[in-house]
């Protein structure tokens, strides 16, 4: 298991990844390089983010690739809504996504704030 791994805010992220992969596959075929790719690459990025930044020397770093996974989280967050809002995803999905995006972005908030705290 690589070190990443054993993050909370990892293994919640990666779960939030794979079910936007899955709730994705029965969106339009028109939106496959749109709204789709979107979703899936600001879902992605959460996850590469958090792993990438705890390979690096230092918090400070790990803090900076942790507030750009936290961006994207924001961002997965307004592509949800368009998606719903445009019918692609359906209330009920909405809702368990925001949930999970809710709970992974909780924990990763609280991680960047454990490693803004950590003595330098």
């Amino acid at each position: 298991m690589a070190p990443f791994e054993r993050l909370e805010a990892w293994q919640l992220c990666h779960s939030l990844v794979v079910q936007v992969y899955r709730l994705t596959e029965g969106w339009p075929s028109q939106e496959r390089f749109g709204l789709v790719s979107q979703v899936r690459r600001a879902a992605v990025s959460i996850t590469t983010n958090i792993a990438e930044g705890s390979a690096k020397r230092g918090g400070r770093e790990f803090r900076r690739f942790l507030d750009i996974s936290l961006g994207s989280l924001a961002e997965l967050t307004y592509l949800l809504r368009l998606a719903k809002d445009l019918g692609y995803l359906a209330p009920d999905a909405h809702a368990e996504l925001e949930a999970m995006r809710d709970r992974a972005g909780v924990v990763t908030w609280r991680l960047y704030q454990a490693i803004t705290a950590a003595p330098k």
